[in-house]
């Protein structure tokens, strides 16, 4: 009986271990993704994977921390008072059909490079965490039958991949076209994207739901606003939404490309220029060889001058005639709703491509693609794309070897990226950190202080300029000019000076004299236990990158969701299951996690919970709901003492 008894208790182990196993976010995404491979598959019962609460625990860890979830949307919904209780109402009214997103907050934010703001939603909390857990379902189906050609809003995948992209594979391009697709995230066509998300779900549950969030609407200046286009505003979803969207263009271009291609280089016949020039100075240096052979040394030595010019003029051609149509290539590189085409053929071809493309988004998907700021432009000439300056080089040359060892010269037409002059001068204009005159009709700049850092402690101050910094380098380290933020690195060093100069009411001199050791601005200070450190500016050089030796993980979904399935739940799901407040040490009770925005705001606290968080040094607090509702008036008090003082 013993050992009947102890099988049975095996037996129930097992099956609990495979039921949890089973309830796994990961293990679930992953046979999804298993199946997505299969040719015309089309998921069904998805819709209950949203009464999982493991998928929302998943969530909650994923993007608590995240400052923007303390902001309000149009209801006091945010990630304070997250607990086991919440996700529960959520799965409740999920399973009742009860479940609909909040209009969203419209606010307007500054728009980069321009005056112009650009309007931005604020969902609520428990709208971003539904939505999440639907990316988590859609992004397993999708992400892995989307097209090489897609770098925007994926794992693994974002600007410097598409750079990369362009980089190993527009070499030899004549023309781009530099696409711009007009307010393309505010102009998606909900039933579109509902048709081809049935493409592959037959789920309308699930459909309907989605369909929910693209209907949800906004509030501006407490007006109701409806949305009858768009993905949701500020949504997690939106750019997943996009991405499936557009995949249709990606897959229509790839078809366009195999149509457009052909021929190999090697097809193009040999530029008739070189030709002539390559036979004149084969006959010029023998005529030179039989001159000196008759002692007519100085009409040899003359002959050779007009032949060296020859050879420097036919090391500047091709050794292929570029205008040759023996051989066309199109290749296509996207990231979220801008597009690079780079075309191997005449400007009348790169004419018909951009009217083919902007025929292909008005019917199929109802979008328009801009006449204006769709730019054909030739590959001498600079196109932008993601930030970058792209053209292709004319000037370097290399030597190639024939098979029989005749020796060839070719153009090196690369593709060069740079950072375009605009880019570091407006960040520097935009942190206000510049002033530029006109002084007898020249530009001349000055670096400025910054008035609203004054309140902040040494080291911040000098964090944030060496995180400038450090941001600017590292987005444009593989522009072949990248040396030039030598110069954006000046003018942000002499703002700090003025800013710590500003700040002791002191000068730039005796600001260098205190804080400079052998050239270099260095902060020193002490952690919490007491040790020295130090912090200097930037000092690491602003060298050129590779970008094509740029490593990344290859982007496989099997892979990357397979290695976590036995993942174990979350530190901060195992706090809300300990059922201890961490504040009054009650065990009987449900606990919600308390958070604040940054630390900084609590640094200063005297209250028992502020204590414990600064302690910690984590901005979230387990405690039960008498507790949370103390800390909550203790803050209401707090905030009117403030205001009082104003």
């Amino acid at each position: 009986m013993a050992k009947e008894g102890s099988q049975l208790v095996h037996d129930d182990n097992k099956q609990e271990g495979s039921e949890m196993l089973m309830r796994n976010p990961v293990y679930v995404l992953n046979t999804l993704s298993k199946n997505t491979i299969k040719e015309n598959y089309k998921f069904k019962r998805l819709y209950r994977n949203l009464y999982n609460p493991e998928f929302y625990y998943k969530g909650y860890q994923e993007i608590y921390a995240n400052p923007g979830n303390m902001t309000r949307g149009t209801i006091n919904n945010t990630v304070d008072g997250f607990s086991k209780n919440r996700v529960s109402k959520i799965i409740n009214n999920i399973k009742n059909g009860n479940y609909k997103p909040t209009p969203v907050k419209r606010v307007y934010i500054d728009k980069k490079g321009s005056k112009k703001k650009r309007p931005l939603g604020v969902p609520t909390f428990d709208d971003k965490l539904v939505q999440l857990v639907i990316k988590y379902i859609l992004e397993a189906i999708y992400e892995p039958n989307f097209s090489e050609n897609s770098h925007g809003f994926r794992k693994n995948r974002g600007c410097h991949t598409a750079l990369k992209q362009i980089k190993k594979s527009g070499n030899g391009t004549k023309w781009f076209i530099e696409g711009d697709i007009q307010g393309f995230f505010d102009n998606i066509d909900h039933h579109i994207l509902i048709d081809l998300l049935r493409k592959r779900i037959n789920d309308e549950t699930l459909i309907g739901l989605i369909w929910k969030f693209l209907r949800a609407g906004y509030m501006e200046d407490w007006q109701f606003h409806k949305t009858f286009s768009g993905t949701p505003q500020g949504g997690i979803l939106s750019p997943l939404l996009a991405n499936i969207y557009l995949n249709e263009l990606d897959i229509y271009m790839e078809k366009y490309a195999e149509k457009f291609g052909k021929g190999q280089p090697k097809d193009r016949e040999v530029d008739k220029r070189y030709q002539y020039l390559h036979l004149k100075i084969k006959r010029g240096r023998k005529k030179a060889d039989l001159l000196r052979e008759q002692g007519k040394h100085n009409e040899a030595q003359e002959l050779i001058k007009q032949v060296n010019e020859w050879v420097k003029e036919r090391g500047q051609r091709p050794y292929y005639n570029p205008m040759s149509d023996k051989f066309k290539s199109l290749k296509y590189v996207r990231y979220a709703d801008d597009f690079i085409v780079m075309i191997i053929g005449s400007k009348d071809d790169a004419k018909a491509i951009k009217s083919d493309i902007a025929q292909f988004l008005n019917e199929e998907l109802k979008l328009t693609l801009s006449e204006e700021k769709t730019l054909i432009t030739h590959s001498s000439k600079k196109a932008t794309f993601l930030g970058y300056n792209v053209n292709i080089t004319r000037n370097e040359l290399f030597t190639k070897y024939s098979v029989k060892g005749a020796k060839r010269r070719h153009h090196n037409l690369k593709v060069r990226l740079e950072i375009p002059h605009e880019a570091w001068r407006n960040k520097l204009l935009a942190l206000n950190v510049l002033e530029m005159k006109y002084v007898n009709g020249k530009e001349t700049w000055k670096p400025k202080h910054r008035p609203e850092m004054a309140h902040l402690d040494d080291l911040e101050i000098l964090h944030n300029y060496v995180l400038q910094i450090r941001g600017m380098y590292n987005y444009y380290k593989y522009a072949v000019n990248s040396t030039v933020l030598q110069k954006f690195s000046y003018v942000l060093e002499y703002s700090m000076y003025k800013t710590f100069a500003n700040k002791y009411k002191s000068s730039i001199g005796k600001i260098k004299g205190k804080y400079c050791k052998n050239g270099v601005f260095i902060v020193n200070y002490k952690d919490k236990k007491g040790k020295q450190h130090s912090h200097s500016f930037y000092r690491e050089g602003f060298r050129t990158v590779d970008i094509t030796k740029m490593k990344t993980q290859e982007n496989n979904i099997d892979n990357l969701l397979a290695s976590r399935v036995h993942m174990s739940t979350t530190s901060l799901m195992d706090r809300l299951s300990a059922n201890k407040c961490e504040h009054c040490g009650k065990t009987d009770s449900n606990l919600v996690m308390h958070h604040v925005r940054k630390m900084k705001d609590v640094e200063k606290g005297k209250a028992k919970w502020q204590k414990l968080m600064i302690a910690r040094r984590r901005k979230t607090l387990a405690v039960c709901e008498d507790c949370h509702n103390e800390i909550h008036y203790d803050m209401r008090v707090e905030l009117i003492a403030k205001n009082r003082k104003k």
